[in-house]
């Protein structure tokens, strides 16, 4: 049985919560037996232009996608409107009934919220939006790089969509999986830190920290 793989894409979503698991994702197919579907999902087939002005032409839309195994939704300023999109949160929702796992990056997890996924549960997204997170009122927040909960994998802003896939890689199929994708991406961060910032105000916990 094949095995699908969806990241859903909306105008104004964020590039980098797309293409830097898109990129762990891919790796994972080529190098290590992944997902032999991996699929850009939209609500049409028409391009899709992302919060920078890169454009994406979709694999499917909401209509043509296949039953998916895993979906990652991305963050970005579309969120904001794409919460009131009930076609967008409805297959969200439908999609989640019958998948393994539903990941976010950044305040895509506020389209989690919006299809009923996060009550109760614990979830993060990124450092500007953690109040707002806080004031739904049925989040446990936390200020991790990646958090799981059962089958909901949720994570920090932008660059962390990286970090959460190749978690989500370890945990699915195995660490050595996960590191041949790390491997193949040299994905190796310097750990340097520029100008102070772990000392911001707003700073989540994981970098106030290290």
């Amino acid at each position: 049985m094949s095995m699908n793989f969806g990241v859903l894409i909306f105008p104004q979503a964020e590039e980098l919560d797309i293409v830097g698991p898109w990129e762990m994702l891919t790796m994972w197919a080529k190098h290590a037996q992944g997902p032999e579907h991996c699929l850009m999902v939209a609500q049409s087939l028409e391009p899709v232009i992302c919060a920078k002005g890169m454009e994406i032409t979709p694999h499917a839309s909401f209509e043509t996608c296949p039953a998916l195994n895993y979906l990652l939704i991305p963050g970005g300023q579309g969120t904001r409107t794409e919460v009131n999109n009930r076609q967008l949160v409805d297959f969200i929702a439908q999609q989640a009934a019958s998948c393994q796992a539903i990941l976010s990056v950044c305040t895509g997890s506020f389209l989690l919220h919006a299809a009923g996924l996060l009550t109760g549960r614990m979830a993060t997204t990124h450092w500007g939006s953690l109040q707002r997170m806080r004031a739904l009122g049925d989040v446990k927040v936390v200020e991790e790089r990646f958090v799981r909960d059962g089958n909901i994998w949720s994570s920090a802003g932008v660059s962390a969509g990286i970090d959460l896939m190749l978690a989500f890689i370890a945990s699915v199929a195995s660490e050595e999986a996960a590191g041949k994708v790390q491997f193949a991406a040299e994905y190796y961060p310097s750990g340097v830190k520029y100008g102070g910032f772990e000392e911001h105000a707003d700073a989540p916990a994981y970098l106030r920290t290290t």
